[in-house]
């Protein structure tokens, strides 16, 4: 059996990664995609999207949503995931696209039945089906899975916050508010995701075409980690999203009632264990990072990286 899934996305060069493991597992069958702004702006995210599906030769509908936040003025990572959010890559320039409010329901239509959400970027299209049509979005949502949130390892946007919750945080308090079973899988356990320096510069200096598009994706990410973290590798969070969405005996997972930050300044986007009164969400704590390693190489770099190019 194949496990039915919709990701909603913001490429940015980890969700391309993770499109393409979706895409080309067996165990899943990716049946649509909805794009958001976040890593990079709409236009650009939508264009990526389909790029990452075209490497995975991957014909499922895209469907572009929300060009903003639902109150926030619009901030992008290109200090992260580059000026086209595709790290190194040439990329064509992105046509334009009309923003909506109903993507993540106009990819839940065409799946054609029910499916397991994984998000991997700001929740303001989840937050927006909500609004309009709660209803059907919980008849064909079975279960959600949010690359998103932290409770206790260093954020990669300020404090404990981390960027798809910073971007968004009245989304997110909406989305955890509803209550959809949201499983959580956050800086805690995806700061374990990392590959090497010494690897993403094997893959770009590979002689197979396919080895330096993955390198070009990853350099730039690999020169962001180093610069502002220290870092001699780059964390891939979103891959581990749908690995645990595909096996998530992988990873342990605690029901936390949790609060997010909406303030403005200091402690925006945490998000925080609150009072009994706040909504139970599925936090993951720890993951078993040998099997993941072992999905990626099979799916994505197994022709050029071993164990050794993952940092332990």
């Amino acid at each position: 059996m194949t496990l039915p899934l919709v990701i909603d996305t913001d490429p940015g060069i980890d969700d391309a990664l993770a499109l393409i493991l979706a895409a080309r597992a067996p165990e899943a069958r990716l049946l649509a995609v909805s794009v958001s702004y976040g890593n990079t702006t709409l236009d650009r995210a939508t264009r990526n999207a389909r790029l990452a599906l075209a490497r995975a030769n991957c014909q499922v509908p895209v469907f572009p949503g929300s060009d903003r936040p639902l109150a926030r003025p619009l901030v992008t990572a290109k200090e992260t995931h580059g000026s086209e959010g595709f790290g190194d890559l040439d990329t064509p320039p992105p046509e334009p696209v009309a923003p909506t409010g109903t993507s993540i329901l106009d990819a839940l239509r065409a799946a054609g039945e029910p499916v397991t959400l994984v998000t991997l970027g700001p929740l303001t299209n989840l937050a927006l089906a909500l609004r309009n049509d709660p209803a059907f979005l919980r008849s064909r949502v079975v279960r959600h899975v949010a690359m998103g949130g932290n409770i206790a390892a260093a954020g990669n946007s300020g404090g404990l916050a981390e960027f798809n919750v910073w971007c968004d945080p009245e989304a997110a308090a909406e989305v955890l508010a509803a209550e959809m079973g949201t499983e959580l899988v956050g800086l805690d356990v995806t700061r374990r995701l990392v590959i090497t320096a010494p690897g993403v510069e094997r893959l770009a200096n590979h002689p197979d075409p396919e080895a330096q598009w993955f390198g070009r994706l990853l350099s730039f990410y690999v020169r962001f980690h180093h610069h502002f973290e220290g870092l001699p590798g780059a964390v891939i969070n979103d891959p581990l999203a749908v690995a645990l969405a595909l096996r998530p005996r992988w990873g342990r997972a605690e029901t936390l009632r949790l609060t997010v930050n909406c303030a403005q300044g200091a402690g925006r986007g945490e998000t925080t264990v609150g009072l009994p009164s706040d909504p139970p969400v599925r936090v993951y704590r720890d993951v078993d990072i040998a099997p993941v390693h072992a999905l990626l190489l099979q799916h994505l770099f197994g022709a050029w990286l071993t164990v050794s190019d993952f940092r332990p």
